[in-house]
């Protein structure tokens, strides 16, 4: 299933929803991303990107279920995704700064699976610190930046 799909997908539930906008496909090295440029953006990104979140939710289940092995797709509204990442990769480089000068670990704000994958490879590459989350089911976890042990 190509890309081109997910982006009739994603129209098809916009409109489902009542929402308008215009979706197009991005490549990066990270893969596709379908962003939406919207007069009703406030109402596709939600609360703190949210409904955002869904939305990728739902596209890439619809996806799975017509076709197992496609790739996943990411979906932003005029950048909200985009720019909401470089804020906290700024945040997180921040506190790793923190946590070398000071030896104190630095607990960041619950963070839902994708974002702690995003926290993890922002500082994979700091021989100085790790990151950790709690064990546990739920969706949102606080993720420990901490100096690395050994």
């Amino acid at each position: 299933m190509g890309n081109e799909v997910s982006v009739e997908i994603l129209n098809k539930m916009l409109g489902s929803l009542g929402l308008e906008g215009d979706v197009s496909l991005e490549q990066s090295e990270e893969g596709a991303c379908l962003q939406i440029s919207s007069e009703d953006s406030k109402h596709i990104i939600g609360q703190k990107g949210d409904r955002l979140d869904d939305i990728q939710y739902l596209v890439n289940r619809v996806m799975q279920s017509q076709d197992p092995g496609t790739d996943r797709v990411k979906v932003d509204c005029d950048n909200y995704r985009k720019d909401s990442e470089e804020r906290l990769r700024e945040k997180v480089l921040s506190y790793a700064k923190e946590v070398k000068e000071s030896g104190e670990p630095k607990r960041l704000q619950p963070l839902n699976a994708y974002h702690r994958r995003l926290v993890h490879n922002f500082l994979a590459d700091d021989e100085q610190v790790e990151t950790s989350s709690p064990e546990g089911n739920t969706r949102f976890k606080k993720m420990t930046i901490a100096l690395r042990r050994g």
